[in-house]
């Protein structure tokens, strides 16, 4: 019976080609759109969560705000952070993985007859497991370098393709300020940040070169906190504050000279963000699924009353209500399936076309393609249930007088 059916059903589709053809774009459309949208959100996602991974489970501590004779400076202009504190962090907060000061300076570069502008950052040694970043050429610099303030940098890869275009820049001399500097390692690739800034664009050295040799200062503007563990990251939080004002002398209902911010945070917000837009931009594609469905529904009823006399014909010489109701049933239903088939090479090929041309982060997701598919087969049965079953409804005499 079913493979009858299937064939009548497939006639009738046959008969109006040009009308099932645009009855099918809308799931079409529909169906790409939600494929093309979600792989896109899905990429960004990705994207952020890489960038999460990136920073690892970290704090920023910062210097606070100065006060002196009247005037106010901004935040990290207080001179109260010494590399001190970060060993005492080190030594005393359970929560505390590694711990690094940052002295961050502007810097020109120069090597042979080119130079290159860009900022100098004075850690420690453990600055590459705090950030997630290694070397692929050389070595990072050891703690005796950091002891000694000993002129040594580890570059990014954009000053090296700056400054060093076809030759290894380990092992090469450049000058900071007039000193010279050795090179001993290339930092990994890192790309862009999510707000455009260039992490390749770099030159580490120890923190002790830059605040003794670079800017003769005694103190630290920041420093790089990591915790064990992301859900650790708050204990962390909450001892480095501790730490910091009892070091400090700073009594209870006194503002802090220091700010720390959790970045766990601020980077489980961002992806919480993307998430959100994610389901946004595929539910708006969604309805789109919904009017083609709505289509199929229009169409059908149409092919119900244009073929009247058709289906009584049939009921007339022995099909059954069932039959006339399975035959409407299969056409919407291949309406759908054929649809979103349709749909999902054309969303396919969307994502594709928009991550090449315009360089935005895709990832196929196999459940919104199979989804995609199941939910245009299933508008296809809900819309076009509604039809078959007038159809099937129709009086064989009644529909035989039909003109």
């Amino acid at each position: 019976m079913i493979p009858s059916v299937l064939k009548i059903a497939m006639r009738a589709l046959a008969r109006n080609k040009a009308r099932s053809a645009l009855t099918m774009l809308g799931i079409v459309i529909g169906v790409a759109a939600v494929i093309a949208m979600v792989s896109l959100g899905q990429g960004a996602q990705e994207q952020v969560q890489q960038q999460i991974a990136s920073m690892g489970t970290m704090l920023i501590v910062q210097a606070g705000s100065q006060n002196s004779g009247g005037l106010r400076g901004g935040a990290g202009t207080s001179t109260t952070l010494t590399p001190e504190d970060v060993q005492a962090m080190l030594r005393d907060d359970s929560a505390v993985r590694a711990a690094s000061p940052s002295v961050g300076v502007a810097v020109t570069l120069v090597f042979g007859n080119q130079n290159w502008s860009t900022r100098a950052e004075g850690v420690n040694t453990q600055y590459p497991d705090i950030r997630n970043r290694g070397v692929v050429s050389g070595e990072f610099f050891t703690d005796s370098d950091v002891t000694s303030a000993a002129r040594v940098a580890v570059i990014g890869q954009t000053v090296a393709n700056q400054l060093f275009p076809g030759i290894d820049p380990v092992g090469q001399s450049l000058r900071v300020r007039n000193l010279p500097f050795r090179i001993i390692g290339v930092l990994e690739p890192k790309g862009q940040t999510q707000f455009g800034q260039d992490q390749d664009d770099t030159l580490i050295i120890p923190y002790t070169t830059a605040m003794k040799k670079l800017l003769s200062i005694t103190y630290i503007p920041t420093a790089y906190i990591s915790a064990g563990t992301p859900e650790q990251t708050k204990i962390a939080e909450q001892q480095v504050g501790d730490t910091l004002r009892q070091r400090h002398n700073i009594r209870q209902g006194q503002p802090d000279d220091f700010t720390v911010r959790n970045l766990t945070d601020v980077a489980n917000t961002a992806e919480a963000t993307t998430q959100v837009m994610t389901l946004l931009l595929g539910g708006i594609a969604a309805v789109s699924l919904l009017v083609g469905g709505i289509g199929i529904m229009n169409i059908m009823l149409v092919s119900v009353t244009e073929r009247t006399r058709e289906i009584g014909i049939r009921m007339a010489v022995g099909a059954r209500t069932k039959h006339v109701q399975y035959q409407f049933l299969i056409e919407s239903l291949v309406l759908g399936l054929a649809g979103g088939l349709g749909g999902i090479l054309i969303g396919l090929g969307v994502s594709f076309g928009l991550s090449i041309g315009f360089g935005w982060p895709q990832l196929i997701s196999p459940v919104a393609v199979v989804g995609s598919a199941l939910f245009s087969m299933a508008i296809g049965v809900f819309f076009g249930y509604y039809p078959a079953k007038k159809a099937a409804a129709l009086d064989p005499i009644e529909a035989l007088r039909f003109e």
